[in-house]
């Protein structure tokens, strides 16, 4: 007998990559610390007004990492779980900012440059 094989099993891997490339993106860290975060925003957020459309009726509401959970049990054993406290501390280290992404891809003016450039002053012989 011959070996017994599924045929053609590339095919998941493909959907997996398509469904990768078209799923819904969330919100990045920077959006969650500069615009969630803000308390009158997290208060809006975490006292949110029936909507039937998302989990829990949008009453669950992680606001760290921008997530609605069915029920207050759901929410609770999220808040205990590794993935919320990796997420906070990654919302506390400083937001990068346009000018740092503009160095870092060497479009920004760089100030170790002008330092250098300067000319030192001349010292003589009769200061000494």
């Amino acid at each position: 007998m011959g070996r017994l094989r599924r045929s053609r099993t590339h095919r998941a891997q493909r959907d997996v990559h398509r469904a990768s490339r078209t799923r819904a993106r969330g919100r990045d860290i920077d959006q969650i610390q500069l615009i969630d975060l803000d308390p009158k925003t997290r208060a809006k957020l975490e006292a949110q007004a029936l909507d039937y459309e998302k989990p829990g009726l949008a009453q669950h509401y992680c606001v760290e990492c921008a997530k609605y959970y069915e029920t207050d049990a759901a929410l609770q054993s999220h808040w205990r779980s590794k993935v919320h406290k990796r997420r906070c501390k990654a919302l506390k280290e400083p937001v990068y900012t346009i000018e740092e992404a503009e160095r870092a891809a060497g479009l920004g003016r760089d100030d170790r440059r002008a330092a250098a450039t300067e000319p030192e002053p001349d010292v003589t012989i009769a200061e000494l």
